[in-house]
């Protein structure tokens, strides 16, 4: 299985495990089939490629097609400053996009073509990226409440969690719940580590007669 490598707001996977076998020698390995990376994180996807002869002139990472064809990156507004390519080995290439979004949830593939323009292969089925951001969900009796640090997919890097309360650190574990006893003056957060930036917004509790929790309160991470 892939095995994640974190760096600082970057999540890089590491082993190549995905290979999409062409005909006559062409070929892509994708390092992973799908991810799921925070909001507002660094995500790097690579590949490596090979042809039998020639040379390759023209690499590039898409999402979508248009009446000419495959849209690079590159050339994409919806990521624009956002998405860079990196040659690295022989017939290696690395995909970079900042500051990611939800809508950059897509299938990514990595296409190249020869010299004459008369080989074209593209690496299909691509890499499916999904992007998250973290949400606090309150359940329990009617003070002692379990959060849970919840996101719309699994992470890929084995997170480790982090709880705020009131902008405090008041918790670090891998288990994404926290118990407490929960007062209307307090307000709780969670993040992941390597990226306490990306925190959740805080909940609290709001109402004296019909208690609920709303989320959003301001709240300053110390």
């Amino acid at each position: 299985a892939n095995q994640p490598c974190l760096h600082s707001d970057t999540i890089v996977l590491c082993d190549c495990v995905s290979v999409v076998l062409g005909q006559d020698g062409w070929s892509v390995t994708y390092t992973t089939q799908s991810i799921c990376v925070l909001k507002g994180s660094t995500v790097e996807l690579s590949c490596s490629y090979i042809y039998p002869s020639g040379t390759v002139t023209t690499t590039f990472w898409f999402t979508k097609n248009d009446a000419a064809g495959k849209v690079s990156l590159s050339d994409d507004p919806d990521y624009k400053g956002r998405a860079t390519y990196r040659k690295d080995k022989e017939n290696g290439h690395t995909l970079s996009i900042t500051d990611l979004r939800e809508s950059d949830s897509a299938e990514y593939k990595f296409k190249f073509t020869d010299q004459t323009g008369g080989w074209r292969y593209t690496g299909n089925p691509g890499v499916t990226l999904s992007v998250t951001d973290l949400q606090v969900k309150v359940t329990g009796g009617h003070q002692d409440k379990i959060l849970t640090c919840i996101t719309t997919c699994t992470l890929t890097d084995n997170p480790t969690y982090i709880w705020y309360k009131n902008g405090h650190k008041v918790k670090e574990d891998t288990s994404s719940l926290y118990s407490d006893y929960f007062s209307d003056a307090d307000s709780y957060s969670c993040a992941v580590k390597g990226h306490e930036n990306l925190h959740s917004p805080a909940v609290c509790e709001s109402g004296l007669f019909s208690p609920k929790f709303v989320s959003g309160c301001q709240t300053i991470i110390i």
